[in-house]
C-alpha cells in the first residue's frame, strides 16, 4: 500500500478546497477559537494547557486557537470539561441557552462559598477571640 505523493489538500484562503467545495464548520472553528482565547488568552502557555487537557498535538491546538480548524468531538468534550467558555459557546451554538443558567448558578454558588470562607477566616483572625 502506498500513500499519495501530495498528501491531504487544505483549504485555500478563500475557504474553498482545490476543487471549489466550500469548507464546512469554519464558523464552528472561529467560535471555539474565540472561546479558547477568552478562557486562556492567546499565548503559547494556553496552547500547552489545552494540549495537556486534550492529548492533542500542540500544532493541532494552535490551529484551534487560530480558527483554522475546530476540534473533533472527543477533543471538544475534553475542552468543555475544562473550560466553561468552551462549554457555554458549545451550548449557545446548539441553541441550548437554557442550560447555561445552571452553569451560571453553579459559578455563583462557588463564588458565594469562597466569600463565606474568607469572611469566616477574617472573623476567626480577629484578636480577642
Amino acid at each position: 500500500m502506498s500513500f499519495p505523493k501530495k498528501g491531504k489538500f487544505f483549504p485555500k484562503e478563500n475557504g474553498t478546497r482545490d476543487h471549489g467545495e466550500a469548507v464546512q464548520g469554519s464558523c464552528f472553528a472561529a467560535e471555539i477559537a474565540s472561546a479558547l482565547k477568552r478562557s486562556l488568552g492567546d499565548s503559547r502557555s494556553g496552547a500547552k494547557t489545552v494540549a495537556a487537557w486534550t492529548g492533542a498535538n500542540e500544532k493541532t491546538v494552535k490551529n484551534w486557537f487560530s480558527g483554522t480548524y475546530g476540534p473533533s468531538g472527543e477533543h471538544l468534550v475534553a475542552l468543555a470539561r475544562h473550560s466553561d467558555e468552551v462549554l457555554v459557546t458549545f451550548l449557545a451554538m446548539a441553541g441550548r441557552e437554557d442550560l447555561m443558567i445552571a452553569i451560571n448558578l453553579e459559578t455563583a454558588e462557588r463564588a458565594i462559598a469562597e466569600l463565606l470562607d474568607a469572611v469566616r477566616r477574617l472573623k476567626d483572625d480577629q484578636p480577642g477571640r
